[in-house]
């Protein structure tokens, strides 16, 4: 445990009890960002007064590290709680990095820095780790998860930019407009009609009807397109949208095929050789979703037999971390193949790099920081238990509240003796409640996910002397990953 009263993972803790200021209370609602689907829709009240702002610790000691040019929106939602943050423009390569977040108590990265299991276990005071992006591949979600350490992500508000970006490509490609402003860039005048289309009336394939493929729906369908889609599941189809039941009949049957699915071992590679052979002679590929979806020298084998008509690519396996002349056979090695290609759009990975996306991201995932950090809250969390409780109030001054990560194991809550998941030792453990239990509970929720578990719960009628021997019994039990105070 810091001075400040932050857990150190892997030492033994004692909290240190902080006075609360309470001087502009916040608002008494907030709400999670609206979704086209598959999240639901929260609002969440406080009742009876003002809410009361928790800190688990005093705010200007509470250490923030944001890396890659984060927007400043970002920066502002997370200053204005007198957090001391520091932020860098690129990412770091692993010995700086290693260096730099051993005491950060909150990370904020975007997709270039790599959070593996060596880099995190060295970050002893991280709480959480907020990913200014789609994406959390580039975070070893099994170490945080099973460390305690909560992961947030922005997974929809850069949709539509990326969506748009889709959609000029789409056109750019069809009507062959990178080779011809080249062309007019080198002073050649070359007007042609050949193999150059309208979309209208065309088929687009879209594969992963998500926050990003649906929206591409509706727009592809206002410019006359006919829209198909292959989801792993069942999704409502948007306007006259359908869905196929293969990848294959999507191939077979799409003008343009788009990519949007996650980065997962299922989906590594999954259009290759085989994918190229199902797809209609003269088609077009566009990928705005990971690198390694596609592989690219079976691509390039395809546009040059004129399987594949044009393709427009946004992401690759290998990626620098900063700008600069890197886009060579040094990272790639079909690079110089891929870059002589006709009709090919080669973007560097800027399908979210937008204003208006960045500033909404920035936003977004700093509030769901703030929330995490003074509240507890998980909503939104990709690797942790979704738990809400209401805001405490100012009428309840001697209320904490208790924020209790464990192992998800049987009997956790009840007195019983507990083989621990990652040793072969069997110890007697007092449960939760009864620990719990010597204090008024005044509301609890607790949820499972996985091998984790997360428990809040509104204790009242604490004073600050109690505070610290509730944490440290807390501490002691055998099931605890970690635990948090917040007063």
């Amino acid at each position: 445990m810091t001075a400040q009263g932050i857990p150190v993972r892997g030492e033994p803790s004692s909290l240190v009890p902080n006075s609360l200021s309470a001087s502009s209370p916040p608002t008494s609602s907030w709400q999670s960002p609206a979704s086209s689907f598959g999240r639901p829709h929260h609002n969440r009240k406080t009742t009876g007064g003002f809410p009361k702002q928790l800190k688990p610790f005093a705010t200007e000691d509470i250490k923030i590290l944001l890396l890659e040019n984060v927007n400043q929106t970002g920066i502002n939602v997370l200053t204005e709680q007198g957090y001391q943050v520091e932020c860098l423009k690129s990412s770091l390569p692993e010995d700086k990095l290693i260096e730099k977040i051993r005491d950060v108590h909150v990370l904020g990265i975007r997709s270039k820095t790599k959070l593996t299991a060596k880099v995190l276990s060295e970050a002893k005071s991280l709480v959480v780790v907020g990913c200014f992006c789609i994406g959390t591949n580039q975070v070893d979600l099994q170490y945080a998860t099973n460390h305690g350490i909560a992961v947030f992500n922005s997974p929809f508000s850069n949709s539509r930019s990326v969506a748009e970006l889709v959609i000029g490509e789409i056109i750019t490609l069809a009507r062959q407009l990178g080779d011809r402003s080249l062309e007019m860039h080198r002073g050649t005048w070359n007007k042609v009609s050949s193999k150059c289309w309208e979309v209208r009336g065309k088929t687009l394939g879209i594969v992963g009807y998500g926050h990003i493929g649906s929206q591409l729906c509706v727009m592809a369908e206002a410019m006359g397109m006919s829209v198909l889609y292959y989801d792993i599941v069942n999704l409502m189809a948007l306007g006259t949208a359908r869905q196929v039941p293969s990848l294959e009949a999507l191939l077979g049957a799409s003008d343009f095929v788009t990519l949007h699915v996650p980065e997962l071992p299922e989906t590594s590679g999954m259009i290759s050789a085989p994918q190229f052979e199902q797809m209609k002679n003269g088609s077009y590929l566009i990928n705005a979703s990971r690198g390694h979806v596609v592989d690219i020298p079976e691509l390039v084998n395809a546009m040059r037999t004129g399987k594949v008509a044009g393709a427009a690519l946004d992401v690759y396996p290998n990626e620098p971390a900063g700008n600069g002349d890197y886009f060579m056979n040094n990272l790639n090695p079909w690079a110089e193949d891929l870059r002589n290609l006709k009709n090919v759009i080669l973007t560097p990975h800027i399908g979210g790099s937008t204003e208006e996306a960045q500033s909404a991201i920035g936003v977004e995932v700093a509030e769901a920081l703030v929330r995490y950090v003074n509240e507890g809250t998980t909503l939104g969390a990709v690797n942790m238990p979704e738990v809400i409780l209401r805001s405490l109030t100012l009428d309840e001054p001697n209320s904490v509240r208790v924020i209790y990560i464990h192992h998800n194991i049987p009997g956790v809550l009840r007195k019983g003796t507990h083989k621990l998941l990652y040793s072969n030792e069997c110890r007697l453990s007092l449960p939760v409640n009864e620990v719990l239990g010597d204090h008024n509970v005044d509301k609890q929720m607790t949820d499972s996910r996985g091998e984790i578990a997360y428990l809040m719960a509104d204790i009242s009628s604490v004073n600050q002397g109690e505070i610290k021997d509730l944490f440290e019994a807390l501490e002691s039990l055998s099931s605890r990953i970690m635990t948090r105070v917040l007063y």
